[in-house]
């Protein structure tokens, strides 16, 4: 659910000449709500809202539901103040991911396969080998959008430009369920228009230090030369990106296969605790969660990343690089406990019992410096060494870990997720 900001004026007739427009931006429009009505089509006009429970944030609402001013990232309780007849549903991530599948093979995919999906919902393609079967990139990006009502019932949003930036910020202007072309001579033009939060990667933070300069708007962005944008961002790399970014340009290029940089698992309490017993299995669930990602990508981590939120709000993390990789819960978890104690000053040898010291919120981890497992050397050390020669069946405590968790998977794939928990 894209909070970009969009303007009317943006969403006109810019000129037909598709000349060096070989960039699409798809962007599924209020996916999940979306799909939530086309499996269930009695909700179909009614303010549909993805995000149930007390603690729990909206992660997409229909387009009827932000008529009453709800957005992504708002607290579901706020959400039924705004919208007390809301259908509020839970989310339904394997499905979504499901139809997001779906949707991304049997469409975007059959046209070229210069696609770059960025999220469960939107994706890049660089139409330039397509164009001798299609002639124009607007007629797939028509065919597109019949396509995805046609078969799975929701809409997309598409934008027609030069580069990703450019594309990206028409799709979001075109929507909801249209389409916007930007031809390359109007590229500038076009983002010059907008207001600063228009243009992708600029956040609040960023925004403030630009106002602060006295710049409001990507016009008056473009009217300044780099070196005063490194005064007011405090970095040279930043400058150089916005110069070309309020002037139209990005040089970035469509990556079919988009690298990995990290897994992570998350949860928020319904009631804030110091109970460490509380937070240490959702650690245990999350680790749980996230090796069971991990081996299914045949990945393995080397780094992990203990995350807190607290009563006030306030985050805390704190990371940890291994000596060996892992795609296991029993390496990960016994370290996300360490790492949770070291955060919070406690002793390492305090007890499940021992109260933790601020009221915890919201607790996670996450796992970074990934590899594949086929292609990463694991340095045994030596008390692994010392167990294989010893052990009848030439094994190490790290290939009973893996082996046993995999059983798991195997078990779960059959019978479901909730079938069996890793036990810490």
């Amino acid at each position: 659910m894209s909070t970009a900001p969009r303007l009317a004026a943006a969403k006109r007739d810019w000129g037909h000449d598709e000349t060096g427009c070989t960039v699409l931006h798809i962007d599924m429009d209020a996916f999940y709500a979306s799909l939530e009505v086309a499996r269930n089509p009695q909700l179909k006009g009614k303010p549909v809202i993805i995000g149930t429970g007390p603690r729990s944030v909206v992660s997409a609402a229909s387009y009827e539901a932000r008529r009453y001013g709800i957005n992504s990232a708002m607290p579901s309780a706020r959400a039924r103040q705004l919208c007390p007849n809301g259908i509020f549903l839970p989310v339904d991530m394997r499905y979504y991911r499901m139809m997001s599948h779906r949707i991304m093979h049997e469409v975007f995919l059959t046209i070229t396969d210069r696609f770059e999906q960025v999220s469960v919902d939107e994706g890049y393609m660089d139409v330039s080998s397509a164009l001798l079967q299609w002639g124009r990139p607007s007629a797939i990006g028509a065919w597109i959008r019949e396509q995805v009502s046609q078969r799975f019932h929701v809409t997309c949003s598409v934008g027609i430009a030069a580069n990703k930036l450019v594309a990206k910020m028409a799709s979001t202007n075109a929507k909801p369920d249209g389409m916007l072309l930007i031809p390359v001579t109007r590229s500038a033009e076009f983002v010059q228009m907008m207001p600063l939060r228009g243009i992708p990667g600029i956040g609040p933070s960023l925004e403030k230090r630009l106002n602060a300069w006295g710049v409001t708007s990507v016009a008056e962005l473009a009217s300044m030369d780099e070196k005063a944008l490194t005064r007011a961002t405090g970095s040279a790399v930043a400058a150089r990106g916005l110069w070309a970014a309020s002037h139209g340009l990005d040089l970035r290029q469509v990556t079919p296969v988009r690298e990995e940089k990290s897994i992570g698992s998350e949860r928020t309490l319904l009631k804030d605790t110091r109970n460490m017993r509380v937070v240490c299995d959702l650690l245990r669930s999350a680790c749980d969660e996230v090796a069971g990602t991990l081996r299914r990508k045949g990945l393995v981590a080397r780094t992990l990343t203990v995350k807190l939120r607290f009563a006030d709000l306030s985050y805390q993390t704190r990371s940890f690089t291994m000596e060996c990789p892992t795609d296991t819960a029993g390496v990960l978890y016994p370290e996300c406990v360490r790492q949770l104690k070291i955060m919070l000053g406690m002793p390492i040898a305090a007890e499940p019992s021992q109260p933790l010291p601020k009221l915890i919120r919201l607790a996670g981890m996450s796992t970074s410096s990934l590899s594949e497992a086929k292609n990463t050397a694991v340095q045994p050390s030596l008390d692994d060494m010392l167990e294989e020669s010893s052990n009848a069946h030439g094994s190490t405590a790290q290939t009973r870990r893996h082996d046993a968790e995999a059983a798991l998977d195997a078990v779960r794939r059959k019978f479901g997720n909730s079938a069996v928990k890793f036990g810490a």
